[in-house]
């Protein structure tokens, strides 16, 4: 069994539209099957494969907006916890 773990982290302050090209990388990796993260502190390579678990959650307050995306795989392992339908529109927010 695998026990070593390998982490990246990276945090920066960027605009929204610095941040599309990064995501649209993320979009070609999961459909390429593999991505690579770096920045001067490290690297990691990541394979998705099989059946991804994909997380949205989403939060406001007066002074804070928030959007976390978490997705993950288990290597040789293609169960699926959940077959909900997720919907995402991008609209203009009502005011």
């Amino acid at each position: 069994m695998r026990q070593n773990k390998k982490t990246f982290s990276h945090l920066s302050l960027q605009d929204a539209k610095s941040i599309q090209p990064i995501l649209k990388s993320i979009e070609k990796g999961i459909a390429n099957g593999v991505m690579t993260f770096s920045d001067e502190d490290g690297e990691i390579i990541l394979k998705p494969e099989g059946l991804l678990r994909f997380k949205v959650s989403a939060s406001e307050s007066e002074t804070k907006h928030q959007l976390n995306i978490k997705i993950s795989w288990n290597i040789n392992d293609p169960k699926l916890d959940d077959k909900s339908i997720l919907s995402v529109s991008s609209g203009n927010a009502k005011k």
